[in-house]
């Protein structure tokens, strides 16, 4: 079965300060897990800093009253017959943002590659009751690039193996999920013989997706010229649904060499035009139709989303007291029929 639907952010970023131990700083969003089950989704991606249930680096002290709290996200998932997929999105020592904020270094320290590997046995054993179709492990978040803060594509494999194994000798049938390098974008062929779902990203081209995104300020997101949809030209191609195709590639040989390939991350910023990213999001759906991926949007409620983002010239519906992008709505619909 394909997965179609949203990563939801109730537990996306911690601060790490005292307001965020508090089970109340983490806010379930009930009506919009509604919605999504409504559109005939059958998916939402639930990212998780670590920090939340492990305070000030004590990675053997799990807080039991976030722990719940956690419990909770989950079943409101699976209580309207949706899948959950788990993502440790900061993990002890390392995050894709904000990375300077950890101590230790998962690539090069074994108590983070410890810390890391008895998270997941924290909630293979909490979850092991709940069956394969209601909940996945997706292990982190967007490694980052061969090369950078000490990864290998040796050392991201023995890291990823190791934490497979022992989710495997609690849940043998559990769905394990692995994001691609280079923030999810880089297909990992080495993978394979682990029997993970591969997941990839869906922002290329970024100049377009990420344009003015204020978390991409040092990286010239406020200076990069403003994105057509098709023919812009960037990182040395004219960007189309062909150029998106060809983009694909390394995860289509992946899917026709057996693995299960889903798309856990998409989107396109809501700085650009409604015209330009109803164009991007036409062809991108088309794309993941023809190479048979699944998607999930980085998120429902928000710049990301389908529900109250900022794009001028929106054709806005309200239903059930949320506002939502009608057209894209519709694409995304037709997306999940075809």
């Amino acid at each position: 079965m394909k997965w179609y639907g949203f990563n939801m952010l109730w537990t996306f970023s911690s601060d790490g300060k005292e307001g965020s131990k508090n089970p109340a700083s983490i806010r379930i969003d009930e009506n919009d897990v509604d919605f999504i089950a409504d559109m005939g989704c059958n998916f939402i991606r639930l990212p998780l800093d670590y920090r939340y249930i492990l305070h000030d680096f004590n990675y053997d002290q799990p807080d039991e009253k976030m722990l719940k709290v956690l419990d909770r996200c989950i079943d409101t998932i699976i209580s309207r017959g949706l899948h959950c997929s788990l993502n440790v999105h900061r993990a002890p020592g390392y995050c894709i943002n904000g990375n300077n904020l950890e101590r230790d270094n998962l690539w090069t320290d074994k108590i983070a590659q410890d810390a890391f590997t008895n998270l997941w046995k924290l909630f293979a054993q909490r979850y092991s009751s709940y069956s394969k179709d209601k909940l996945s492990f997706d292990l982190l978040n967007e490694p980052p690039s061969p090369g950078q803060y000490g990864l290998t594509r040796e050392n991201h494999k023995a890291i990823m193996s190791r934490v497979v194994s022992q989710i495997r000798n609690i849940s043998p049938e559990r769905t394990i999920v692995c994001d691609g390098l280079a923030g999810g974008h880089m297909a990992c062929p080495e993978l394979l013989d682990l029997g993970v779902v591969l997941s990839g990203r869906g922002y290329m081209p970024m100049r377009l997706t990420h344009w003015q995104a204020e978390w991409m300020k040092n990286s010239g997101s406020f200076d990069w010229e403003y994105p057509k949809w098709p023919g812009m030209k960037c990182d040395g191609v004219e960007w189309s649904r062909q150029a998106l195709l060809d983009f694909y590639k390394p995860w289509k040989e992946l899917a026709d060499s057996g693995a299960n390939v889903h798309i856990g991350e998409c989107g396109c910023y809501d700085k650009v035009d409604n015209e330009t990213a109803l164009a991007w999001y036409k062809d991108f759906f088309s794309v993941l139709n023809e190479l048979d991926f699944g998607f999930a949007l980085w998120n429902f409620r928000g710049p990301f989303g389908i529900a109250e983002h900022r794009r001028k010239g929106t054709n806005w519906e309200v239903r059930k007291g949320i506002t939502f992008d009608r057209d894209l709505y519709e694409l995304f619909v037709q997306s999940m029929k075809n």
